[in-house]
């Protein structure tokens, strides 16, 4: 199982993540995650990190589709792959209608439909193909070519059956949030490999993006997790993976305590079908120190 950390850019300068992006790769961490939310444009964030560094991956977990064409998505893509030398992991998603209609105003209807055209039509623009692609909604006619840059991976953010299908017949593999090695296991592994087999592709990446706290206080913890990320579980698509885990809450997700309890539920993951476990430290200042010494240490 590989280890990818998360950085969590808000309020950070590009000097700042660097270095932590520096001690990542010094430490033997695969892949470095940033999120697209309100503040830095994760691609282009990525782009002014990586000459912090020399050969860590970089993935972006991920780039909603409503609000990119797939041929400006494309052409962001792979400028930061001729940027970066090729270390680009490209993550996209449906994202979730408080965002997409509440803050863009962009319809949300059959969001598995869309997302299905969407990676169609980006496959082929990510290769540098010529592209006229038309479906129900989703038209894109061009091509995009950059000097140096390659195809970067491409995967999906999953967590129900219909975009864990599309993921696997059409990706390299899925993300996950909130969603436990039980869940991983008996359901998310189960489900895209039996797409990836069907479609004729190779064993998909499954990505566990989990919090992480090492502390002496998990209660506490607990407690900041469901005041930040709480309202995550009032999100359809969360709701689904939390019941499926039979999880109140994004908090009951966590991984808290000493070193030694992280480990174990590490290698649950592992042993679950993980493929990378995605550390997004979380807690009080002191315990992300901590957490993320742990995580460096563990790689």
């Amino acid at each position: 199982m590989r280890i990818g950390l998360w950085i969590d850019e808000e309020g950070r300068s590009v000097a700042e993540i660097g270095a932590v992006a520096k001690a990542a790769e010094d430490a033997g961490i695969d892949r470095i995650w940033f999120s697209q939310r309100l503040g830095w444009d994760a691609l282009t964030l990525i782009a002014g990190v990586a000459p912090y560094t020399k050969t860590i991956g970089y993935a972006v977990g991920v780039v909603p589709v409503y609000p990119r064409h797939p041929i400006a998505l494309a052409s962001q893509a792979l400028s930061v792959q001729a940027l970066t030398g090729n270390r680009l992991t490209l993550g996209v998603g449906s994202s979730h209608p408080y965002l997409i209609e509440g803050m863009f105003g962009l319809a949300m209807d059959r969001p598995a439909a869309y997302v299905r055209e969407y990676v169609e039509a980006l496959g082929p623009l990510l290769t540098g193909e010529p592209t006229n692609y038309e479906g129900e909604r989703v038209i894109a006619r061009g091509q995009v070519q950059i000097a140096g840059a390659e195809a970067p991976e491409l995967i999906l953010a999953a967590l129900g059956p219909r975009m864990l299908k599309i993921a696997g017949e059409l990706t390299a593999g899925t993300t996950t949030s909130w969603a436990g090695p039980e869940v991983i296991e008996g359901f998310i592994r189960p489900t895209i490999d039996r797409a990836a087999t069907a479609a004729g592709r190779p064993e998909p990446q499954v990505i566990a993006g989990v919090c992480v706290a090492i502390t002496d206080d998990p209660d506490a913890t607990r407690a900041w997790i469901r005041s930040r990320f709480g309202a995550a579980g009032d999100m359809p698509a969360y709701r689904a993976v939390l019941d499926r885990g039979g999880k109140a809450g994004p908090e009951d997700t966590a991984i808290l305590g000493d070193e030694e309890t992280v480990a174990k539920e590490l290698q649950r993951y592992a042993d679950a079908g993980t493929t990378e476990f995605l550390f997004c430290p979380v807690g009080t200042g002191a315990e992300l120190e901590r957490t993320t010494r742990f995580a460096l240490d563990y790689a």
